[in-house]
């Protein structure tokens, strides 16, 4: 019996085996055309396993010499009849194995292997079959290639790419415009714009250029972040094909190609002159075209258009809804986009990763945590798993608040999920993996866990980092770490130049400046803005610029900033409003209040607040009063608890304390920490202990209590003499855990920052410094100064006070400013903590002896000495 088969096919068996020995001259043919019969009947692979090893015991795929050309052919054809039954009934090792085996082996059946592969996602597999079938004599073909070339893209596998690039000019096919194509899209999926580009030079060269081709390149653009050159392209394409009277037989895709270039340009004109084009060619009916352009008019801010195109649209897909859905997050539309989801769900219409990760994105956007994690929640329930988006979207959510265990929580499951592999078998990091280890540094850094942000953008090897992911890291120390650590990351981003900076770099950095006062470096990035030719009129970038310049101590250089702006918002108005009472020119900051309001901007709290804090440091109780009142009745504004703090501020400064407190008992609301705080400094401006004594109750009973408010008792307790109750706040602090903050100044010079503690003595020319500080007090001393112990906070006598209040850091830093500077020079000292009192009076005559402008800035404004006065005139 030859084979095992079912008896419903004996018959049929028995007629073909009839039939064909009858036919056939020889006895191997007939068994051939048999088995080729029986093959093609087959619908398991271990039928076609048996038949196979039949046909192999009978020798009928050896190949002698002596036998004829016609056992040969068929012998081939049988071969080849055993690879297709392998094909059909999904088994493409045997089949494989089989192909290998024929001389020559046919190409066909190759392509067919690795469409196979391809549509079973088994991209590796396919790029691996290429090499086998040229190993086993046959040649890749025209059909070959664009298949091979897919699975790199699919891969983004740029080196996988090459090498089958290099076969394609080795096989003669560069000339093919099928093949050069499938490697103009390969190019793009893998990132490779460049080289996308010049395959399609060469095309176009050549002349061999067709609708494809264009739209290939032109997808290449705007995938590649390149949507201005997507445009222009793709109206080059228009002329070309007109000039050739040839009609493009890809409209579809052309504008399924181009609307997302608008969509990122939110180029509103050139969108509708498509839509134009689509309707006169009758395209908009189709879906892929609609969806494309309620993308696209949803991204432009333009939702009641979008509307309008899904109204006309015959048939809508879940992308369709998806988009409206999408568009409505994106435009703030929060309440229509969660009627819609809500009415998807009730309708039971498939909510894919796209609708769940649209209203997480919505939730993120106001900051509303929780309410995203829930509809996460919900998303898991339904089966439905998270992209890269979504978990950005999540992760944006937490930083939004600083939720740092849930974002934790979303990082872990990232992980489990497969979102953050970090390379694939090529070393190459997918673009997703990127996109979502951003939003982890950025997550951490606003969590306040820098190191955790720092490990990340450690493990993104330099060559692999965007530009996001430098300026995430450089925005995250400037806010939230070491500001020092931000300028020297922005100097070996400059050094490295895997990417280049933006305008948000920009910002980080000159925000990193204006933390730390350093003017220099705050300089040579204003130099770089106008070297690269930045685009000046970026009005955050001018507001930085601005704020840097007045956080340096350079009023000047601000007002110029703000003068070459063209086109200033509110935050340039307010942002030289506080520079100016920052330096104690409270009467300038209102004189640009009053031209602000001519100008017709929007007069807000912000503003208000601003206001006040300029009539606090140049005190102007009076006007901060009338200010303060105008906010209701003229403007129809409710202060808030900082309105309150400052009008406290404002009148303890000023010395009014009972009327402070008079203010803060009709307060209409219950007052918070800070309107206390603020209470609390004045007293110790004013060395009241009672009073003192009776905010810092008030804190404690609130559960606030740090470093500050119980230095601040501490200090009003030594000026008053009561060292046992210091004591006593010392022995709290220590019990509470709480660490008191060392006083640091430090000074800009020409050998770059110099860092001064008090008592500082590491410096190498400490000896000269302590030398010539020593010199400076006895020569003030001779004309009226006399030291105020009280500020030197220790229980000890007279003289021994005169020598701590010698090594205080601001005077330390004086001092070496002006060994290190020549005669004239302008000295910027910068402080961590408010100045002492009797440093601010010793600086105030040694402004008188010495030819040098002093600009101190402390923790709450700027001091300018100059010939035996401040700016701040007391106010501080």
């Amino acid at each position: 019996m030859l084979l095992n088969l079912p008896i419903a096919g004996k018959k049929s068996v028995a007629s073909v085996f009839s039939s064909s020995l009858s036919l056939c001259s020889s006895p191997s043919t007939g068994f051939a055309s048999l088995f080729a019969a029986l093959l093609k009947e087959c619908k398991s692979t271990s039928r076609i396993r048996r038949i196979h090893q039949q046909i192999i015991c009978r020798g009928l795929l050896c190949h002698l010499p002596s036998r004829s050309s016609s056992e040969s052919n068929s012998s081939q054809s049988l071969g080849t009849a055993i690879a297709a039954a392998y094909i059909g009934c999904s088994a493409p090792d045997d089949a494989t194995a089989a192909l290998e085996r024929l001389s020559p082996s046919p190409v066909l059946w190759w392509n067919l292997l690795i469409q196979d592969c391809i549509q079973n996602g088994n991209f590796d597999d396919a790029f691996d079959l290429c090499f086998r079938l040229r190993r086993a004599g046959a040649k890749p073909d025209h059909y070959t290639f664009p298949l091979v070339l897919k699975a790199c893209g699919e891969l983004s596998s740029f080196r996988g790419g090459t090498v089958v690039h290099a076969l394609v000019c080795s096989s003669a096919f560069d000339a093919n415009v099928f093949v050069c194509n499938a490697l103009v899209a390969m190019y793009s999926r893998c990132g490779a714009l460049d080289d996308a580009c010049q395959v399609f030079e060469e095309i176009t060269s050549r002349g061999i250029d067709d609708a494809i081709s264009w739209n290939s390149v032109v997808a290449a653009h705007v995938k590649g972040g390149s949507p201005l050159r997507a445009l222009n392209m793709f109206a080059e394409m228009a002329s070309v094909f007109s000039d050739r009277n040839r009609v493009q037989r890809s409209d579809v895709i052309s504008l399924v190609n181009i609307l997302p270039a608008c969509a990122a340009l939110r180029a509103l004109p050139q969108a509708r002159e498509i839509h134009g084009f689509a309707i006169r060619n009758d395209l908009v009916w189709d879906v892929f075209v609609g969806n494309a352009l309620i993308d696209v008019y949803a991204k432009c801010g333009m939702m009641e258009d979008a509307l309008n195109v899904s109204r006309g649209m015959g048939h809508k897909d879940v992308v369709t809804w998806n988009a409206i859905l999408t568009g409505y997050s994106q435009n703030g539309n929060f309440k229509e986009a969660s009627e819609l989801f809500e009415d998807m769900r009730r309708h039971d219409m498939e909510l894919n990763v796209v609708a769940w990760s649209a209203m997480i994105a919505g939730y993120a956007q106001r900051g509303h945590c929780h309410e995203a994690l829930e509809v996460f929640r919900q998303m898991q329930l339904a089966r439905s798993y998270p992209n890269a988006v979504t978990i950005i979207s999540l992760l944006s959510a937490c930083a939004s608040v600083g939720a740092l265990s849930q974002g934790m929580e979303v990082h872990a499951h990232a992980l489990r999920r497969g979102l953050m592999t970090l390379y694939d078998d090529n070393d190459d990091v997918k673009p997703e993996d990127l996109l979502v280890q951003n939003a982890l540094i950025d997550m951490y850094s606003k969590c306040k866990n820098i190191n955790a942000a720092h490990l990340i953008f450690c493990s993104i090897t330099v060559i692999k980092r965007n530009v996001v992911t430098w300026t995430v890291m450089i925005g995250g120390y400037a806010q939230h770490g070491d500001a020092n650590t931000a300028l020297e990351l922005f100097s070996k981003m400059l050094k490295c130049g895997s990417a280049s900076p933006n305008a948000f770099t920009i910002s980080c950095a000159l925000m990193a400046c204006a933390r730390l006062s350093t003017l220099r470096f705050g300089q040579e990035i204003h130099a770089y803005v106008v070297r690269k030719q930045f685009d000046t009129e970026i009005v955050f970038v001018s507001n930085c610029l601005l704020e840097m310049y007045s956080k340096c101590g350079n009023i000047d250089a601000a007002q110029k900033v703000f003068d070459r702006t063209s086109e200033k918002n509110s935050v340039s108005w307010t942002s030289l409003m506080t520079a100016y009472g920052m330096h104690g020119y409270g009467e300038d900051a209102l004189l640009i209040f009053e031209e602000m309001q001519r100008t017709g901007l929007v007069i807000d709290e912000i503003t208000f607040l601003v206001v006040l804090y300029a009539c606090s440091h140049s005190g102007m109780v009076d006007q901060g009063l009338k200010y303060f009142d105008s906010m209701a009745k003229d403007y129809g504004l409710v202060a808030c608890d900082e309105h309150y703090a400052c009008l406290i501020d404002l009148l303890g400064r000023g010395g009014q304390l009972q009327e402070a407190l008079e203010k803060i008992h009709k307060m209409p609301r219950v007052p918070t920490s800070v309107i206390w705080v603020a209470l609390l400094g004045a007293c110790r401006t004013h060395s009241n202990v009672e009073l003192g004594e009776y905010a810092f109750k008030r804190l404690l009973e609130l559960g606030y209590m740090n470093d500050g408010t119980c230095t601040l008792l501490s200090n009003i307790y030594a000026n008053a003499g009561h060292w046992h109750k210091v004591a006593q706040t010392r022995h709290l602090m220590r019990k509470s855990g709480i660490n008191k903050r060392p006083g640091c100044s430090w000074i800009q010079g020409k050998r770059g920052t110099t860092t001064f503690f008090v008592g500082d003595r590491s410096h190498p020319e400490s000896k000269q410094i302590y030398a010539l500080l020593k010199n400076l007090i006895e020569r003030i001393k001779a004309i009226g100064y006399i030291p105020e112990t009280r500020f030197a906070l220790h229980d000890v006598d007279d003289e021994e006070k005169d020598f701590l209040l010698l090594e205080h850091s601001e005077k330390l830093a004086l001092a070496y400013g002006i060994l290190s500077s020549s005669s004239g020079t302008l000295i910027r000292i910068t402080k961590n903590l408010r100045v002492c009192g009797d440093c601010h009076t010793a600086i105030e005559f040694i402004s008188m002896i010495v030819d040098h402008e002093i600009i101190l800035r402390d923790s709450s404004r700027f001091h300018h000495f100059k010939k035996g006065s401040c700016s701040c005139r007391g106010f501080w």
